[in-house]
């Protein structure tokens, strides 16, 4: 698996994306990269943002014949029509997206690779509201019903049983089995592609996982799916007051704290590390990660974006 290629949909056309991978390919990255995205709006892209490398269409049809390498930009062509580099985000784009990542899952049900990088896109116009998130999204294409959303940093990384949830919705959603099931899936992933056992420290609901509401998620729900979870051998503990789990000493406890809804994890993370973390998806039958970043149309065409996100990405791959 260490050798396969590297996919790449590049997403939103009007984002950050391909000016963070122009940026990225400067480097010497050995395992060969797949870019799925629009040669018009690469070529215009790449004028804007004064970057030079030749470019290798590569068929879809006869990929398996290819000898791969990074002296040129890999590229599968799929079809969009832009007047210029960067213009504001609508739905226009919504096909060319679609196309896109149907063309990388035809091929990782090939064979031919199992790693996935995508680019942002935008919920408002690409999924609305018909998904949660691009994980929600890509899972539905696998027949994946409870996706599990890493955000992984090697020092220590986080994981939201509800993602992309409006608040109001989150103590519906959490339960006893998800839980569980959530955090089996990621000591899996810890032990098969990292190696080790991870140490899971588990936040609780409510503040100072006290309620005055008869129903105390903290004892009535997570407790009890711990204590199952402690009965399989996994090193889990909790539940956690979130205000309190991030705090230097406590943290380095643990590799991983699973939090309930997606900003008690992710902003305490994005505060630690910024741009030096990846968005992986697990519970898919290949590798799925995205930089930890949206389309950021304020950034557009200013050739000041960080790349980091995107460097990580591949350098896990590379790995794995």
């Amino acid at each position: 698996m260490k050798n396969k290629p590297i996919l790449i949909v590049a997403g939103e056309p009007n984002s950050i994306f391909l000016e963070i991978y122009f940026k990225t390919i400067k480097k010497n990255i050995k395992i060969p990269l797949i870019i799925i995205a629009s040669q018009k709006l690469l070529e215009m892209q790449m004028q804007k943002l004064k970057f030079k490398k030749n470019i290798r269409l590569i068929n879809i049809k006869k990929i398996n014949e290819y000898k791969l390498n990074n002296k040129s930009i890999n590229l599968i062509d799929i079809s969009y029509t832009q007047k210029k580099a960067f213009t504001k985000i609508s739905d226009k784009s919504k096909l060319y997206i679609q196309n896109s990542f149907k063309t990388a899952f035809e091929i990782i049900k090939s064979g031919f690779s199992e790693k996935l990088i995508n680019g942002p896109i935008s919920k408002k116009y690409f999924l609305k509201k018909n998904y949660l998130g691009i994980t929600e999204y890509i899972s539905k294409q696998f027949k994946i019903k409870q996706p599990v959303m890493l955000i992984y940093n090697k020092k220590l990384s986080v994981c939201p049983i509800t993602t992309h949830l409006p608040l109001k919705y989150v103590s519906k959603e959490i339960s006893k089995q998800i839980i569980k099931k959530k955090i089996i899936l990621i000591n899996k992933f810890y032990r098969e592609k990292l190696g080790f056992k991870p140490a899971i420290g588990v936040l609780g609901l409510n503040p100072h996982c006290e309620s005055v509401s008869k129903f105390n998620e903290d004892e009535k729900i997570i407790k009890p799916a711990l204590n199952e979870l402690k009965k399989l051998n996994l090193k889990v503990t909790g539940p956690y007051p979130a205000d309190t789990c991030f705090l230097k000493k406590n943290r380095k406890k643990f590799d991983i704290i699973v939090g309930m809804y997606h900003d008690q994890v992710l902003t305490p993370i994005k505060t630690l590390f910024e741009y030096d973390a990846v968005n992986i998806t697990l519970g898919l039958p290949f590798i799925r990660i995205s930089p930890d970043h949206g389309p950021n149309e304020k950034m557009l065409g200013k050739n000041i974006s960080n790349p980091l996100s995107l460097i990580r990405a591949i350098e896990f791959l590379e790995k794995y």
